[in-house]
């Protein structure tokens, strides 16, 4: 049930928020969502609620949130644990590159397209766990996975 007025956001555990942030905001359009008011980083402001220095990001401001310029899409919180992924996700992103599955895009055109993005995706970190491939259908799927684990399909 929802409330009206209520706000919600999507949280990601990870190790290395920063490097989250600086891969999936490009990804999604997003942008690395700037400190609160009276704050010049993320870092001051989480000192300033009393997390300890040693808990934040030594190397960086602390930027672990993104958000959607257009205010169509939640804000996503990578938030930093100290285990590693162990399991598959129990949801994930799917990514469709322009013209994608959604435009009933010609096969012929829509393969180079997903294979571009997966490139692309590939060479900002990402890795391809596999590909499926059914032409009679119409189903071409890359199964990828973001910097640490998580899983994502670009389609």
């Amino acid at each position: 049930m929802s409330e009206e007025g209520a706000t919600w956001q999507l949280t990601i555990d990870c190790t290395d928020p920063a490097r989250l942030v600086s891969f999936w905001a490009p990804v999604l359009g997003y942008r690395v969502q700037p400190p609160p008011p009276g704050h010049a980083t993320w870092n001051d402001w989480y000192l300033s609620m009393g997390v300890p220095a040693e808990e934040l990001d030594p190397d960086g401001d602390g930027s672990d949130r993104i958000f959607d310029p257009t205010g169509r899409g939640p804000t996503i919180w990578f938030q930093p644990v100290p285990e590693a992924k162990v399991v598959k996700n129990r949801f994930h992103f799917d990514i469709y590159p322009p013209g994608g599955r959604d435009r009933e895009q010609p096969w012929a055109e829509r393969v180079p397209s997903i294979d571009a993005r997966v490139a692309a995706l590939v060479e900002a970190g990402a890795s391809v766990r596999n590909r499926t491939v059914d032409e009679a259908h119409h189903i071409y799927t890359a199964v990828m996975l973001d910097p640490e684990g998580n899983e994502f399909c670009v389609a």
